[in-house]
């Protein structure tokens, strides 16, 4: 997987869509309108930029940001820019992150896939999304259980499930279980359907994603929460 190659085009994307309507509200992020998603993506690029380069994750800062249209895109293009920037190197330098592996590596990854989560709901804030590539898609259903679900569990937020799902990517052919033993049932759909049925953008019982087995015993796996 280019990360790199993938965030720089996902940053693009996101950056295209604050042309658009700013007080359009983003269905998936509470009460913020796109502006206030600007705001974070810009402030969590610096956030990471002050991780790698300081080895700390203080100073998240969503305060400096304008708030001006024309002033927010040319602010938020000059985070993306510093974050690819920041990231252009031997992705196993050492870095602070909030779970191992504590690399750029660990950035270059969560930070595509934060964009790209984030760049759909402000295209879709707006009207239609742009597909995901699907190879990234899948690799964010990974994180998910590799990364994501483990945190969610560390910190005393979810616990690890006592029955296991399995988890097919139709389109791609990438699988994964997540529970303990045998899966009782399977979650299956393309990876763009299934990352963001994971992540809460579509319900568990979506029309575009299928469910075979103990369908109501893999929602219990899945409840989690996985994610934040």
């Amino acid at each position: 997987m280019d990360y790199l190659a993938a965030l720089r085009r996902e940053l693009d994307v996101f950056g295209a869509a604050l042309g658009g309507d700013l007080s359009a509200p983003v269905e998936h992020c509470g009460d913020w309108r796109l502006a206030d998603l600007a705001v974070h993506m810009g402030a969590g690029n610096l956030w990471v930029v002050t991780a790698v380069k300081e080895g700390h994750g203080d100073g998240y800062d969503e305060g400096s940001a304008p708030r001006d249209q024309a002033a927010l895109r040319a602010w938020y293009a000059e985070t993306a820019d510093a974050l690819v920037r920041t990231l252009s190197v031997d992705p196993s330098t050492e870095a602070w992150a909030f779970f191992p592996p504590h690399t750029v590596g660990f950035w270059l990854r969560r930070r595509s896939q934060e964009t790209l989560m984030h760049r759909w709901d402000a295209e879709h804030a707006l009207g239609p999304t742009t597909p995901m590539d699907p190879a990234l898609a899948a690799d964010g259903v990974a994180e998910v259980f590799d990364t994501m679900a483990l945190r969610m569990v560390s910190r005393g937020a979810a616990r690890h499930p006592e029955q296991a799902v399995r988890i097919t990517a139709t389109d791609t052919g990438h699988g994964w279980t997540y529970g303990t033993g045998e899966p009782v049932a399977e979650l299956s759909g393309t990876a763009e359907d299934l990352l963001l049925t994971l992540w809460g953008r579509k319900p568990r019982d979506t029309a575009s994603v299928t469910w075979s087995g103990d369908r109501a015993a893999g929602l219990d796996v899945l409840a989690g929460p996985l994610v934040p």
